[in-house]
Formats: structure tokens, sequence, C-alpha cells
């Protein structure tokens, strides 16, 4: 599969696909969609309420969301134990390119974000004090999650159109089981379908305004 490096509106740089026609962040703005979705719509609101938070995201890709997460952690004082799946690892070298610890001034988190990409799989390592990390090479379909663990999910695999089966009501409910009552799932997939399978699944779910290029993105709660 080719990779290409492409740099999106608000400058900041992400993946192509081309034989898939998918890029891994929106081309409006790579930086912008991620803290947008998974930081100010997911990370923060559940903040409020913990301090100690445990944290899913399926697909980790380049890292950006962890990497927004660590830093958003270290500003809030937060405890993180964050747990991230990606069957097809970038390549470190490629990761490197996308001078992601460039973006709102991180360069102090490069040696973490490094840690990241470069620690064993199934391993959780401390990459601070208050921040622990651990990655999975696996299919989702495949995975075995336990139940109530988590506080968020970061949903951020690639579109229905290009992996159907991770969107579907099974996978919905898997992801409900995984979360702890009152636990948020954010994504920025709003197709009409996919919130139904939500709802199926036993989330109520929100239509929240989108990141530049977006109309809208979806929150999705489970119950107390």
């Amino acid at each position: 599969m080719i990779r290409k490096i492409i740099t999106t509106e608000d400058n900041s740089k992400s993946i192509q696909l081309p034989e898939w026609n998918e890029t891994y962040h929106s081309t409006h703005g790579a930086l912008n969609e991620s803290l947008h979705i998974y930081i100010r719509s997911g990370l923060i609101p559940a903040a409020e309420k913990n301090k100690t938070l445990k944290i899913f995201e399926m697909g980790f890709g380049t890292g950006l969301n962890a990497l927004l997460t660590l830093d958003q952690s270290v500003k809030e004082k937060l405890t993180v134990e964050y747990h991230t799946l990606e069957n097809y690892p970038v390549e470190y070298e490629l990761v490197g390119q996308l001078h992601h610890t460039e973006n709102e001034d991180m360069d102090h988190l490069k040696n973490s974000f490094d840690l990241m990409h470069l620690c064993d799989f199934s391993v959780l390592t401390p990459i601070l004090d208050s921040f622990s990390f651990i990655k999975y090479k696996d299919d989702l379909l495949k995975f075995e999650i336990p139940a109530n663990q988590f506080n968020v999910i970061y949903f951020d695999a690639f579109g229905p159109r290009i992996q159907p089966e991770l969107w579907s009501a099974a996978m919905m409910q898997k992801m409900f089981n995984m979360l702890l009552p009152g636990g948020r799932l954010v994504t920025y997939c709003a197709q009409g379908q996919f919130r139904r399978n939500l709802r199926e699944a036993g989330f109520t779910t929100h239509k929240l305004e989108g990141p530049k290029g977006k109309r809208e993105m979806t929150l999705a709660l489970k119950p107390e």
C-alpha cells in the first residue's frame, strides 16, 4: 500500500492512500480535526467528571490523537491509561516526516511521542509519570476487549466506505460493552446507518458540529 504525505489546510501534515482515495485525517486540517473531535468533544468533557481516565482509540494511525491527549493530560494534570489498536502500523520513518510535535508547540513531547511508536506491542509502557500507553497490533473484529473498562473511545477507523464491517451494529455493541456507564464514544462519522447501529447497541446519540469541512460529527453516550 502506497502512503503519500500531504499538507492539509491548517498546515499540519497527514497521509494519503491513493489506492483507496482516502486520507488519515481531514484535508481541511489534520490538527484541527483531531483537536475538535477527540480532544474537545471526547477528552475534555470526560475530564470534567474524572481526572483519572482510561481511553481506547480505534486506529492509532500516525499517533496524532495520542499525542494531543498526552499534551492535554499534562495541561490538566490528568492520569491517563491509553489503549490503542492498529493492525497496519505506519513506519516510524514516515511518522517523523509528519512533524506532529511541531504543532501547537509540542517539541517538549517529542521523546514521549517517539516512545509511543517505538515501544513493544501489547506492553503497558509508562510514557510520563501520569500517562501510560499500550498499543495492540490486531484486527478489531478478532480483538478481545474487556467489558466496562473505558471512559472514552476515540473511534477513528477508516470510514464505512472502506471498512464497513467496523461500523456495524455488532461492532457498536462491542464498543458499548467495553465502556463504563456514563462513558462516551466520539467519531468523525455522521452516517445515518451508523447512528442507527449505535442506538441499536444501547447508546444515546448526539449530533455535534463537525470540524472545518464537515457539517456534523457524532457523540454517543452509554447511560449511567
